[in-house]
């Protein structure tokens, strides 16, 4: 697809009110260069307890792309430093995240001459200067584009960036703007026989993905018509990514009641999203859902009355990729777009869920 990115000359009987509504204009994913199967996975770890092995088979994830630490002498795997996977994460992400948003510019139509603002999203390690400013040096952009960085906000954080860089966008029509959420779950794994660590080590894989986004000139690309959120405060410790003083780095920590806590609540934020729209939740074309993890997805199923075509891609994505966190969304809005069935007027709603506990939800509109 290709924008225009010439300023629009706003109409004479405009009202000084009314601000443009943000598209999306393109996007591009990208993933680490070594994919394992769950089955290779449970070997290259060395993993014998069969509770352990059931959580990584059982998972409907087929393969994931992970940066395992080299084997020592013994042929084992073993944790790396706190500071080794903070320079993974920065390496990893600086990659991925060039890929992502090359590809994505590619498919916009647009250079990197044309971008006005970069907000890059990350969870899965620390920068200073933030993701943003390496890429840009990386690439060669413009020192004068605007950037920002959302951190640590976890699985939901690419539908808070693109709320806020819609925002940035109608404020700025005519001017393109990318989330780019970088997840190199790589760098934020440990390596031991709890249960607490298989849980998490069967399911995130290392992944990048960014939208282009520009408002106020006319093409393809869903429209950005509004955003719904909740924080579920009595479970706000259920998902979390904190300080394991045992093993001197940090851990992640997922409630096995997630699943649960986040389909009783989903139905509140979709009617929530929907209500003055005039539209029930039959009339959504497509429901694009963060791929969290096969029990999180078949409670969003159940508590929203959706088919398991419905989340085609959330289960397709989750199957080749495992859970990239704040990306996952978004790979799957790439697979709707490859397969070519949207229509001018359907309706679709993009949904993320993560720490705090927190579900947001977009309606767009094609």
């Amino acid at each position: 697809m290709t924008i225009s990115l010439d300023r629009p000359e706003p109409p004479a009987a405009a009202l000084p009110h009314v601000r443009p509504i943000a598209r999306i204009a393109g996007v591009g994913t990208a993933v680490t260069a070594t994919s394992y199967t769950q089955r290779e996975l449970l070997d290259i770890l060395g993993v014998t307890d069969p509770r352990v092995r059931s959580v990584f088979l059982n998972s409907a994830i087929d393969r994931r792309h992970l940066t395992l630490p080299p084997a020592d002498a013994a042929g084992r795997r073993v944790c790396e430093p706190q500071g080794d996977l903070l320079d993974k994460h920065k390496r990893l992400a600086v990659g991925m995240g060039i890929e992502a948003l090359t590809a994505c510019l590619k498919d916009a139509g647009a250079e990197l001459a044309d971008l006005g603002h970069l907000c890059c999203v990350t969870s899965t390690g620390f920068l200073v200067p933030g993701l943003s400013a390496l890429i840009i040096r990386e690439l060669g952009i413009d020192r004068h584009c605007s950037r920002s960085d959302i951190v640590g906000m976890g699985c939901n954080a690419g539908l808070n960036a693109l709320n806020v860089v819609a925002g940035w966008s109608a404020a700025h029509p005519g001017e393109l703007s990318v989330v780019l959420c970088v997840e190199a779950c790589s760098a934020a794994y440990a390596l031991d026989s709890t249960m607490r660590t298989a849980v998490v080590n069967s399911l995130f894989g290392d992944g990048a993905a960014a939208v282009a986004m520009v408002a106020g000139t006319p093409g393809p690309g869903a429209r950005i018509l509004k955003f719904a959120s909740c924080v579920i405060t009595d479970a706000i410790d259920a998902m979390r990514y904190d300080w394991d003083r045992d093993q001197g780095r940090f851990s992640f920590f997922l409630d096995p009641q997630i699943p649960y806590v986040v389909g009783a609540h989903a139905e509140l934020v979709a009617d929530r999203l929907l209500a003055g729209t005039g539209l029930r939740r039959s009339d959504i074309a497509y429901w694009l859902v963060h791929s969290g993890g096969k029990k999180v997805i078949d409670a969003v199923v159940v508590n929203l009355g959706l088919t398991r075509h419905d989340v085609r891609h959330t289960t397709g994505v989750l199957r080749d990729y495992g859970n990239v966190s704040s990306g996952s969304f978004l790979f799957s809005y790439e697979r709707l777009c490859q397969e070519g069935v949207t229509r001018p007027g359907d309706h679709g709603v993009l949904m993320a869920m993560g720490p705090g506990s927190t579900i947001e939800m977009a309606l767009v509109q094609w």
